[in-house]
């Protein structure tokens, strides 16, 4: 295992007892990740820049590194350039919480919608995609409050779609960071989502945690312990699971930051779960994002990361139970994911089947209500093309309602080239839907 590899793991490891040792887990936070003696070693410069890049105060002993928040990237945006000063002028050792609620600036959605879309001016336009409303969604009447819109993504890791991944019909101009973070600010500041869920996160401290803070979002995040992005030369630290919720419709009750088990080992696959409180109806609502183990040949531990995820959920639903229950007794759940599994797959069916009462929304787009999607990632490898269905958003079906989703592009709209592309930044499809309360009866 090359020392920048084994110094994140360790840091990961002893972020993850400490956070399991405590029944309410605060989300991880680098910016007090202190180096472990054990990590002393020739090269370390290359863990100082990868600690640097997620906001770490640190000293590689021998070495000389000053540490310092990591630039935006491209200075050609005012609002960024703005942004990534007042960043550099906030002490290291503040926690991330204190980082979304002082000390940033507040961004105009628009305006940055606007210079997004000038940064992208030479690239083709992407996949128009229109908001489709199932037939037999719940009438306004017999719902509490105005809807709530969820987007889940896997946003595509940096370092593994330039280092990794080998999408051989992208260009590697397509990948681009200066501009294809443009294209995921893009896609989300479109939707306005009141909760975001991604995937492969590997730019939060530098990039998304700092914009969305300025957009009114609370943000957490939680790195994988062993994150392949670290294999990969001049990458930005690891990748995991981030979680969003706007501040003027939630409230914040509980974080817990899980590493998921199979048959009571640890894997190398994360979940953070947040319970909110809608601060316009007085309900509350469970969020859980998560990335199970990907690739052909792992489908028993999908299954039991999924399992573990879910036991973990009926605790917590559980011990939430009370004056904000709604009808049928169970808690409103939202759980959004790339579960890296088809809807043949065991893990599938114990998310279908979970007393929890879930389903999965993106069934509503199908004629019968009962078909997932065809695809929400489409990619092509050396090995061959990937069409397959691995990212869900789901929801309790007795105590929510779908009201509408984002349709998913043609194959037309997709391209030869499939995905990614210079129009569409990551080889995962976002997901987005609006949930509503049932009244209850």
């Amino acid at each position: 295992m090359n020392p920048a590899r084994r110094c994140s793991a360790l840091l990961s490891q002893a972020c993850i007892s400490k956070l399991e040792g405590s029944a309410t887990r605060r989300a991880f936070s680098p910016a007090s990740a202190v180096l472990p003696s054990r990590c002393h070693y020739p090269g370390g410069e290359k863990v100082g820049r990868q600690l640097k890049s997620l906001g770490a105060s640190t000293t590689v002993p021998g070495h000389n590194v000053n540490v310092s928040v990591c630039p935006m990237g491209n200075n050609s945006s005012r609002l960024l350039s703005a942004l990534a000063q007042t960043l550099n002028s906030i002490p290291l050792d503040q926690t991330e919480e204190n980082l979304d609620q002082k000390d940033v600036i507040e961004l105009d959605p628009d305006q940055l919608l606007r210079e997004s879309k000038e940064a992208l001016r030479r690239r083709p336009a992407r996949p128009r995609r229109d908001l489709i409303y199932p037939k037999d969604a719940v009438p306004c009447r017999h719902k509490l409050g105005p809807s709530i819109r969820v987007i889940q993504w896997n946003i595509l890791a940096q370092a593994l779609g330039e280092g990794k991944d080998g999408f051989i019909r992208c260009p590697l101009e397509a990948l681009n960071w200066k501009e294809r973070k443009y294209l995921i600010l893009e896609e989300i500041l479109t939707y306005r989502p009141d909760i975001v869920c991604l995937q492969e996160v590997d730019h939060y401290y530098d990039t998304f945690q700092p914009i969305m803070a300025s957009l009114g979002y609370h943000g957490s995040f939680l790195a994988k312990p062993w994150s392949p992005c670290l294999d990969v030369e001049q990458n930005n630290g690891p990748d995991g699971c981030a979680l969003f919720y706007r501040r003027s419709r939630f409230s914040l009750q509980t974080t817990i930051n899980l590493r998921l088990s199979a048959m009571m080992l640890p894997t190398n696959q994360v979940a953070i779960v947040q319970v909110l409180n809608c601060r316009l109806t007085g309900q509350q609502l469970c969020v859980a994002v998560t990335h199970l183990k990907a690739r052909s040949g792992w489908e028993r531990l999908r299954s039991a990361q999924g399992a573990d995820l879910l036991q973990s959920l009926q605790s917590l639903t559980a011990k939430n139970r009370g004056s904000h229950v709604q009808s049928g007794g169970t808690n409103p759940l939202v759980v959004c994911g790339d579960l890296n599994a088809e809807p043949s797959e065991d893990v599938y069916r114990r998310f279908r089947s979970s007393p929890l009462g879930l389903d999965s929304a993106y069934k509503l787009l199908s004629t019968d209500g009962q078909t997932e999607p065809p695809y929400t990632t489409w990619k092509i490898r050396s090995s061959g093309e990937s069409c397959s269905t691995l990212d869900y958003i789901w929801y309790t079906r007795n105590v929510l309602s779908v009201d509408c989703l984002l349709d998913i592009p043609t194959e037309e709209q997709i391209g030869p080239d499939r995905l990614p592309s210079f129009h569409y930044p990551s080889d995962h499809l976002s997901l987005l839907c609006d949930i509503s309360f049932r009244e209850a009866l």
